[in-house]
């Protein structure tokens, strides 16, 4: 199969209005896909896109159009040839390398891709890479500027290790699901008692995992903190997120403060392009460990590139991988990540919620314990509870785990009446 066609839209929901997804860098987004379809000569149609907060939606559009004639005519059985068609592009590739809107283009044209190739195949996605050998895997990976770190060899007997158990963990995950935690309790701009009811509602739904935003006022989060603990108990583990709202001396002072409520981990405590600052915030939080163990430093929703995740674990800055489906160059830049965490033995817990992004990041998570980890200790996937009408196969939750997902492709596509109504401006959702 070749590409025959592209299109895109410009989509938009209006969570502004309930103040749903707010956060102390963010107050008031409106949750937006640049959304794509790639059209086979044969008919077949794959979906994906990128994900950002309203405004600037237009400019991730116009950058898959911009992209568009790269691809028309491009062989859809090599992925990894696709993938690197858009990533090395010298005239594109100069507006920023790898980085940036043009990058979140090519995430949503090659995740499009994937979900043709998985939908043709009649696999979900998760198990369609489960089923391609350690050769195959690492023949998707761009490997420059990777093999300071970990070489093809080095990816390839590390999924070697892992070939012999992929059937038994494939029957395990499709039982047991994998385990999600939940956001919805803790958005910025809720009110004290939605924040209670929330929580309260996420630990009888069967989550043992919440997160809540922070970084605005320290007197608030210390109270909504105290709260929060108070209506979950000490068994439920409360990740907090401040949205890289503060500077390096600050982000340990605060979480100091903090501290003695025992959050399992902070999460983009400071700028995502600061790899040493993050280093340095974990060092300072080992002083500032409660009795049940050091404060976990998470990023990498705003990570650029797979470049950035080899900084991130090479100088010790991270405890915890947060890849995001839609950030990168799409599924070949995670699986880079995905390796590059597995070698060194670090867990990943995919940042989610946005619009679509449960629905895709599982696959990537599924994919990960099957085939490259073969863990699942400390994992764990983001969920937020809404938009997920809108897709033809919306992510299942059942007692706190997502559900393995058994439709073909990789669950990007939306429903035709969600793009007619919510596209930008002229939907009825915004008229």
């Amino acid at each position: 199969m070749r590409v025959a066609t592209v299109s895109t839209h410009d989509i938009r929901f209006p969570t502004s209005r309930e103040l749903d997804g707010s956060d102390a860098m963010n107050p008031d987004p409106d949750y937006s896909a640049a959304y794509v379809v790639v059209t086979a000569d044969d008919g077949s149609e794959g979906h994906g896109f990128t994900f950002t907060i309203g405004r600037g939606n237009e400019v991730c559009r116009a950058a898959l159009d911009a992209l568009a004639p790269l691809v028309i005519g491009a062989d859809l059985s090599d992925l990894g040839g696709f993938s690197r068609r858009l990533t090395h592009d010298s005239q594109i590739r100069w507006l920023g390398p790898e980085k940036g809107v043009m990058h979140l283009a090519a995430a949503a044209l090659i995740n499009a891709a994937w979900d043709l190739a998985s939908r043709t195949a009649g696999k979900p996605l998760w198990e369609f890479l489960s089923g391609k050998s350690p050769d195959e895997i690492v023949d998707l990976v761009d490997w420059r500027y990777l093999t300071d770190a970990l070489t093809p060899n080095a990816a390839r007997d590390l999924l070697t290790s892992a070939f012999a158990g992929r059937a038994e963990r494939s029957q395990h995950i499709r039982e047991i699901g994998y385990p999600a935690y939940t956001t919805s309790a803790g958005w910025l701009g809720y009110p004290d008692e939605k924040i209670d009811r929330l929580a309260r509602q996420a630990v009888a739904d069967g989550f043992r995992q919440i997160k809540l935003k922070v970084g605005a006022d320290q007197t608030d989060d210390v109270r909504r903190f105290a709260r929060a603990r108070a209506a979950v108990g000490p068994g439920v583990r409360i990740a907090i997120d401040a949205n890289q709202r503060w500077d390096v001396a600050e982000a340990i002072d605060w979480m100091t403060v903090l501290a003695p409520y025992d959050p399992w981990w902070i999460e983009e405590p400071t700028s995502p392009d600061d790899i040493l600052g993050h280093a340095a915030i974990r060092q300072g939080l080992a002083k500032a460990a409660p009795d049940g163990g050091p404060i976990r430093v998470a990023t990498g929703e705003h990570a650029a590139n797979r470049i950035m995740f080899k900084q991130f674990l090479q100088a010790g800055a991270v405890d915890v991988v947060q890849l995001d489906a839609c950030r990168v160059a799409g599924v070949n830049e995670n699986i880079a990540i995905l390796l590059l965490a597995a070698a060194y033995g670090t867990p990943v817990c995919p940042h989610a919620g946005g619009v679509g992004l449960c629905e895709a990041v599982q696959h990537l998570s599924f994919f990960d314990y099957v085939a490259v980890s073969g863990s699942l200790d400390d994992r764990i996937i983001e969920y937020v509870d809404h938009l997920h009408e809108h897709f033809t196969d919306p992510v299942v939750i059942e007692r706190g785990a997502y559900r393995a997902p058994t439709a073909p492709g990789f669950s990007t596509r939306m429903r035709p009446e969600s793009l007619v109504r919510y596209a930008y401006p002229e939907g009825a959702a915004w008229n």
